[in-house]
């Protein structure tokens, strides 16, 4: 795990947080994710939609990836930056990987499904050809707190 770098460096965090957060008010897990080009623009960004979409592979990450990948019209992101409120799975990890993303930027850990600094630790595998420098805890507790608001409202239990 590397520490975010400082010189240059502008986070996108909260535009992740707001797919997060669009995707809370439509019922799906709040995970947000947006996709950074080469040049610092925004390529594309998604929140979860598996349940909208009755598709598994509909993660944020996924789902900004493939748009990202429409939008400059080919099937890798070289030189991208993917910022994603929680640990991606082990599916969006080797997603990520066949991507070549450069560097990884992530919120929360996912201690029970995470694949990059928990569970499986793809990028640790010889099967994943790319490892992306990975970033862990920008915006950690905003991220770790939509999630756990999420589950505790679907749980019906009083935060305070």
């Amino acid at each position: 795990m590397n520490t975010v770098p400082m010189s240059r460096f502008q986070s996108h965090m909260d535009h992740a947080l707001a797919e997060a957060r669009a995707a809370a008010a439509r019922g799906e897990v709040p995970v947000g994710a947006v996709v950074i080009g080469p040049d610092g623009a925004v390529l594309a960004s998604a929140g979860n939609r598996t349940r909208e979409l009755l598709d598994p592979s509909a993660h944020a990450e996924v789902l900004a990836i493939r748009a990202a990948c429409a939008a400059l019209g080919q099937p890798v992101l070289v030189g991208c930056d993917l910022y994603v409120t929680l640990e991606p799975c082990p599916a969006c990890a080797m997603v990520i990987s066949a991507a070549r993303i450069a560097r990884l930027y992530y919120g929360a850990d996912d201690a029970k499904s995470g694949g990059v600094d928990h569970g499986p630790r793809i990028y640790t595998h010889p099967q994943a050809h790319h490892k992306p420098e990975v970033y862990a805890g920008l915006a950690e507790a905003d991220c770790a707190r939509l999630l756990r608001d999420f589950f505790a409202e679907r749980r019906n239990i009083p935060q305070g």
